[in-house]
């Protein structure tokens, strides 16, 4: 698992001479460790960042001029919000490479775009992985937000998450890995949930297009619509004065309703409501909050919720 991080940093072009800050808490979580320990074994310095307020975090990244940043899209943009509030001069800063996973974001261009924006102009590399199987892709370096499969450590399908049966070239499903080098633990045509689409090629899977487009347990139905949060998210995201969001979903009549609270003006929440019927063909109720009244999230962001 440590020789596929690895890899993913050699594919970020991370190198001996850089110098890692691991902004994220140091849990029972393997992949934080995994991360930590591969960036040693580059013989890159590493910064643990656990433990830490985000303040701290920047004063770490900004004196010891650390040019990785590992951590989750949405904390890398709450750090790029703190740092404007708070006065720390990212346009003095060295990161050169943000690190993100734990989210779908670092594929979406709405994503990408607005964390090149805060970071001033760094370079956004997204991988994903799981604590079942260690990492599993990271970003093509030829197209970005598209990921590839290290091939040398799993055999990848995708099927219907229906029938199982195996979808088409091209055609969106959910994940199947089998893992190689992995005498401890194997697994065999293990379902990661994830819903991906192939690239249109012969032979084995390689290519994820778009990256992780969104779990297969997390799509609701709201009015016959199939909605990811991925796709939501992707909308807001369009956005740049939104600061954060959460969304309702509401079950406790017969049919479901969305509800989505923005950190933003009254005349963004009313683009965004028009934005979001464009796009899902459906009429989402879109409502101002006041700034920083909405949770911050350090890893994988919770905005869902569910009544």
């Amino acid at each position: 698992m440590t020789d596929d991080w690895v890899e993913v940093f050699r594919a970020a072009g991370v190198t001996a001479s850089d110098r890692i800050l691991f902004a994220f808490s140091f849990g029972p979580f393997l992949g934080f460790w995994l991360a930590f320990e591969a960036g040693q074994r580059l013989g890159a310095l590493c910064f643990a960042g656990g433990g830490m307020s985000s303040g701290v975090r920047l004063r770490l990244l900004l004196e010891n001029e650390c040019t990785v940043l590992c951590c989750t899209p949405t904390y890398a943009l709450h750090l790029a919000e703190v740092a404007q509030r708070e006065g720390f001069p990212l346009d003095r800063c060295r990161v050169r490479t943000l690190v993100v996973a734990g989210e779908p974001g670092g594929s979406q261009p709405t994503v990408r775009r607005r964390l090149t924006e805060a970071w001033r102009g760094a370079r956004i590399f997204d991988h994903h992985g799981m604590t079942e199987t260690g990492p599993v892709t990271h970003e093509d370096p030829t197209a970005p937000g598209n990921l590839r499969i290290l091939t040398a450590s799993f055999v990848a399908e995708i099927v219907s998450p229906d029938s199982g049966a195996a979808v088409e070239p091209g055609a969106e499903g959910e994940l199947v890995l089998t893992t190689l080098r992995r005498w401890g633990s194997p697994l065999i045509r293990y379902r990661t949930g994830d819903l991906v689409r192939g690239a249109p090629e012969t032979g084995p899977v390689r290519t994820l297009v778009g990256g992780i487009l969104g779990r297969v347990d997390d799509m609701v139905i709201v009015r016959g619509v199939n909605v990811y949060p991925s796709a939501l998210d992707q909308v807001i995201r369009e956005f740049p004065d939104i600061a954060e969001y959460r969304v309702t979903y509401d079950t406790t009549d017969a049919m479901a309703e969305l509800g989505v609270e923005v950190e933003a003006s009254a005349a963004t929440a009313a683009a965004l409501s028009h934005r979001l019927h464009d796009a899902l063909a459906l009429r989402v109720p879109v409502t101002e909050v006041g700034f920083g009244s909405l949770p911050r999230f350090e890893l994988k962001a919770r905005r869902w919720r569910r009544i």
